[in-house]
């Protein structure tokens, strides 16, 4: 038996290349392979994205590799184009059996079979132990009844099992194989690498205790978080040392959540020589001065902090369950502890969002000692909560976008204009940037980190382009 796992890009048409859109490796895939190769099952995965391959392209990998059968992992239009490559896939050899996962299939499983006959099952939620049986099930040709977390075809008919529990021992995991990809990975902000040296992604724990409305996390991991051991996950990053990786991204939802186990990471991390540039996020009411300090002296160089609105209302609405002065307190120990940059993520465009508290959004970026403020429109797709309920209220079609998902500014009456918002967006953006006690500080702190230093070097040609860009906004 031999398995092919492909991570699709949003390519739009059969012949389109886009390279470069894959800054971290897939390891849900990743996982889901090493566990069928430690079976003795054949397996291996291609990152489109990462590879720059078209529609056709992909195409051709899978059929060079002679899979029985090709798993497709997606989001959104990742995943519609997956659609697009199962059908192809199933034109040129019909006997391999097309398997979706992630949370587009998770999400809109009955849906995308309906549509997509080429489509043969998909795993619903975790795939590591779904995969695995599932494949079992396939090579002895056993009942596909029996295989908890699928939907399937019978007939003309679909068919969900039970949901799979969740696995409760993540330490049974095998750390993921990423000497299956042979690709080189990097960390995005702004156009900008931040990650230059040998860079991949852990996981730590899976999950989130908490149910903020415009996030999917709380229903793909049934409100539960879970994490790895410290000496399971120290024992990976010892790994990827001796592999002679020197950067890394912690991918869990909330690497804080627990600060009490983070600081025993990071202590564990400095006690045991590591050392890593890496880069994590976290929530502004588990931030801590002391769990700061830990962090930034085990090598935490880049630290994400979801502040998403300066609106006790829109915080309330998203069930964000914080307040702006807990991300002030945040943003000031996470710089006090010496982190090298701080990021902070904000949401606009909610369904009654007014432009004054958008503006008090955009305004509040810049009240804070952040480095570099990131502003999203927001979006909904299957999955979230705010979906459900805009669903209910019939301001949704879902018919129209279960596949691609949409921004609430696009459809929904009661907001602000989505074009109206990305212009002011893009005011924001300007005034935050060039303020000269902002560049002032941003000089001091670059000529004192040599990490900054590194990125401002490594970049300098994609900086060009942006000034040029705010220069001449025209093109």
């Amino acid at each position: 038996m031999r398995v092919s796992f492909v991570s699709p890009s949003p390519n739009t048409e059969i012949k389109d290349r886009i390279k470069g859109e894959a800054s971290w490796p897939p390891l849900g895939l990743l996982y889901m392979a090493t566990m069928l190769n430690e079976r003795g099952v054949e397996a291996s995965v291609l990152d489109q994205p990462a590879k720059g391959y078209s529609i056709e392209e992909t195409v051709d990998w899978i059929l060079r590799e002679e899979p029985d059968v090709v798993g497709f992992s997606g989001l959104s239009m990742s995943g519609r184009n997956a659609a697009l490559m199962s059908m192809e896939v199933k034109r040129r050899n019909p006997e391999i059996t097309v398997v979706f996962g992630g949370l587009y299939a998770t999400f809109n499983s009955e849906r995308v079979m309906s549509k997509y006959p080429s489509v043969d099952a998909i795993v619903r939620g975790e795939g590591e132990a779904t995969i695995v049986e599932l494949v079992d099930v396939l090579e002895s040709g056993g009942p596909l009844k029996d295989v908890r977390g699928i939907t399937y075809r019978d007939g003309d008919s679909l068919v969900s099992t039970p949901d799979r529990p969740l696995i409760e021992d993540l330490d049974s995991l095998p750390f993921p194989d990423r000497s299956l990809l042979d690709d080189e990975y990097h960390s995005e902000i702004s156009g900008a690498n931040i990650a230059v040296d040998k860079f991949t992604s852990v996981v730590s724990s899976r999950g989130c205790a908490f149910s903020c409305r415009f996030c999917c996390c709380t229903k793909l991991g049934r409100g539960r978080w879970r994490a790895r051991s410290v000496d399971n996950t120290l024992e990976e990053l010892h790994y990827l040392a001796s592999e002679g990786y020197e950067q890394f991204i912690f991918v869990d939802d909330c690497f804080t959540l627990s600060p009490k186990r983070a600081i025993e990471i990071c202590s564990r991390m400095r006690k045991e020589g590591l050392d890593f540039e890496w880069i994590c996020e976290g929530r502004v009411d588990s931030s801590s001065y002391e769990m700061m300090r830990e962090i930034s002296r085990a090598g935490c160089k880049l630290l994400y902090l979801g502040i998403e609105s300066a609106n006790q209302r829109i915080l309330d609405q998203y069930n964000k369950m914080t307040t702006p002065q807990q991300a002030e307190d945040a943003v000031r120990s996470a710089r006090k502890a010496g982190m090298d940059l701080i990021m902070g993520t904000f949401i606009v465009g909610g369904p009654d969002e007014t432009r004054e508290e958008i503006w008090n959004t955009l305004d509040f970026a810049k009240k804070l000692d952040i480095d570099i403020p990131q502003f999203n429109v927001l979006g909904i797709h299957p999955g979230m909560d705010l979906w459900d309920e805009l669903l209910s209220k019939g301001v949704v079609d879902e018919e129209a976008y279960w596949e691609t998902g949409v921004g609430v500014s696009r459809i929904c009456p009661t907001s602000v204009p989505f074009e109206e918002i990305v212009e002011m967006i893009t005011a924001a953006v300007k005034s935050f940037t060039f303020r000269p006690g902002f560049l002032l500080r941003g000089l001091g702190r670059t000529l004192a980190s040599s990490y900054r230093r590194g990125v401002v070097w490594h970049n300098l040609d994609n900086w060009r382009a942006v000034l040029e860009t705010f220069r001449n906004p025209m093109g």
